[in-house]
């Protein structure tokens, strides 16, 4: 199945590094591939993780790729990562 960041995925993503990135480039590097590589396999196992405690949908899941939740809406068609939220962080109130 395929899997499509959305634009405030991909935004999170760029944060993420970004502030990893200060204290070692390296490690934001790293960082970005364990996320994506992770969002690669939810294509391959789209029921993977579990629903999102905070919301009340059977199609919002999450999986985690420590030290962040990796939130992603599955559809007939495709798998959309909705959100990348750092594990410390309260659940948004715009998901």
């Amino acid at each position: 199945m395929k899997v499509v960041w959305t634009e405030s995925a991909l935004s999170h993503l760029d944060l993420i590094h970004d502030h990893i990135a200060k204290d070692s480039p390296t490690y934001a590097r790293q960082m970005v591939d364990r996320l994506t590589q992770r969002s690669i396999q939810l294509g391959q196992f789209p029921q993977s993780g579990r629903k999102v405690p905070e919301l009340n949908a059977a199609s919002v899941r999450e999986v985690i790729e420590a030290p962040y939740r990796i939130i992603f809406l599955v559809k007939e068609d495709r798998i959309e990562v909705l959100a990348l939220l750092h594990g410390a962080m309260s659940f948004p109130s715009e998901l």
